[in-house]
């Protein structure tokens, strides 16, 4: 069976679990920017749980199959139309061929996952099907046109609905490795103060506009790695909260960490959106 793009919206990209294990060549893991999400969307459909869907920015995506296909859509509160009829919210979606189905616009949230029973097959590059922003590696943005292979059905149940956590209250985040690099006043801003999502943010990180972070330490760092959630610290003092594609190594300290819950929730951060830190539970 085959997925056609009908339209895209404004941002779609194919992602699944990432392609960890390939630092040493310059290579990030990428993957889902929304991980629970992602999980979610395969378990509904009764895929495996590393099988690539799509993820969607803000809606807009239409598509039709050449079979009959089972569907999910996580994320956000967008829903799936199928030929124009609204389906629930984080439930599975049975589809007949050549129906169109769309994704609504969010009024919560920014990106939406939709699974289809099987995965999206495309050649996988460096182990993974996920499209990397940043480095651009991985499958290529789909385009208006373009017929997806969809993959053999891997046998797991499908579960017929799920109920998302809740995404309010502050991002929980641990503290270093390079919170010493910081004033005490700079630590309590952290967790004190409140940022703004800037419109500059992507899947690479999330920027924020807020009060700056003083530094208790001038000197230089040498590049070192990070991972997805790391709150880095660039020169002028504003917080950037690394995603999905972030890069393997950066030069400027990270005062903290968030949790993967907490990372999960930071994906789902429209511009404009007002962002608080909070120390994790020990």
């Amino acid at each position: 069976m085959r997925m056609t793009v009908l339209r895209t919206g404004p941002m779609t990209v194919l992602k699944d679990a990432g392609r960890p294990g390939h630092a040493h060549q310059g290579v990030a893991p990428s993957g889902a920017v929304d991980r629970a999400a992602y999980a979610r969307a395969n378990a509904l459909v009764g895929n495996s749980p590393g099988a690539a869907v799509l993820e969607c920015t803000l809606g807009g995506l239409r598509v039709s199959f050449d079979g009959p296909a089972v569907l999910a859509l996580t994320g956000t509160d967008a829903v799936l139309t199928v030929d124009g009829t609204a389906t629930g919210v984080e439930e599975v979606v049975r589809v007949p061929a050549g129906a169109t189905v769309a994704v609504t616009m969010p009024r919560r949230g920014l990106r939406s996952y939709l699974a289809v029973r099987g995965g999206i097959d495309v050649a996988p590059v460096l182990g993974s099907r996920s499209t990397d922003a940043l480095a651009g590696v991985g499958p290529a943005r789909p385009a208006a046109g373009d017929a997806l292979p969809i993959g053999p059905v891997a046998g797991f149940p499908e579960v017929e609905a799920m109920v998302a956590p809740g995404g309010e209250g502050p991002l929980e985040a641990d503290l270093g490795p390079r919170d010493d690099w910081f004033t005490a006043e700079a630590i309590e801003t952290l967790f004190g103060a409140a940022y703004t999502v800037s419109p500059a943010s992507n899947s690479v990180g999330l920027r924020l506009d807020g009060p700056a972070l003083a530094r208790a330490r001038t000197a230089e760092l040498p590049s070192e790695g990070v991972v997805r959630g790391a709150v880095q610290v660039p020169p002028d003092g504003r917080p950037i909260i690394f995603q999905a594609d972030h890069p393997v190594t950066g030069g400027y300290p990270v005062i903290a960490v968030l949790t993967p819950a907490a990372a999960d929730r930071a994906a789902q951060l429209r511009p404009g959106a007002t962002v608080r830190f909070a120390r994790a539970p020990e």
